[in-house]
């Protein structure tokens, strides 16, 4: 007697491997594109500062040094935005600048000033001039879990909440952040680009995926191996050949009845 191939779990694994396979190859193709972003990242920051109207007309301005004049900028009014720096807590400043000359207005995030400093730097309209050096960044929308603004005080970079807070409208989606103080007689403000945020794990994800197309053959394999042979195992009478012969009964046992001495 023979048991048939196991062709629907031969198919169903096949089709789970290369699933498997394929989501491993893509999270390797994820990580070259992550390493290219980082290099790239890192190539745009090391570049000298440029004037905010070349900088702005490349396709990707994003970590690149800006030259920028802000009228007024020293003075200008803020909102803060709740953060932490190297661990400890704080707020930015943030402020709306039109640069000269340039149609889009930014928010400027001026920099950071410790939570335990009360004081803040003065707010007084001005239009005099101030020349700033700024790192672009691209600035995306805040997530649905951010909490919401609380006595003036803002908890994710909403863009068009901080423009509308500022006076402004239709803000630039990069935020320019100071590398260069605002108020350098003020020592508490402290500014700075926070570090580029790339999460590459997919190396470890592409592992993953593969690991488990692996156990899959294994498992396959196993369960393949627990399958009856293709043919029944013989008694060891038939192995060897032989038939044993039953012994009729005598009639007094086919009647059920005891042969009496």
């Amino acid at each position: 007697m023979r048991t048939r191939f196991p062709f629907g779990l031969t198919l169903a694994a096949a089709l789970a491997f290369a699933l498997l396979c394929g989501l491993g190859v893509w999270q390797v193709q994820r990580m070259q594109w992550k390493n290219g972003l980082i290099d790239q990242a890192g190539a745009a920051a090391a570049l000298p500062p440029a004037p905010i109207a070349s900088v702005m007309a490349l396709h990707d301005p994003a970590f690149r040094k800006v030259a920028v004049d802000c009228p007024g900028l020293a003075t200008a009014p803020y909102v803060e935005l709740q953060t932490i720096h190297d661990g400890e807590p704080g707020v930015r400043l943030i402020s709306a600048c039109r640069p000269e000359g340039f149609p889009a207005v930014f928010l400027v995030d001026r920099g950071f000033v410790a939570e335990t400093v009360s004081a803040r730097p003065p707010v007084e309209v001005s239009t005099a001039a101030f020349p700033l050096v700024a790192e672009v960044r691209e600035t995306p929308p805040p997530g649905p879990m951010a909490l919401p603004v609380d006595e003036g005080r803002f908890f994710a970079r909403d863009m068009a909440g901080m423009a509308k807070a500022l006076g402004v409208a239709d803000p630039d989606p990069n935020t320019l952040f100071a590398l260069t103080s605002t108020n350098p007689e003020w020592q508490a403000l402290q500014p700075s680009a926070p570090p580029a945020a790339f999460s590459n794990n997919h190396l470890g994800y592409a592992l993953t995926w593969f690991g488990l197309a692996l156990a899959l053959v294994g498992f396959y394999i196993a369960l393949l191996r627990r399958k009856p042979s293709l043919k029944q195992p013989r008694s060891a009478s038939e192995a060897s050949g032989k038939t044993t012969l039953k012994q009729p009964r005598s009639a007094s046992e086919a009647l059920g009845k005891e042969e009496k001495p």
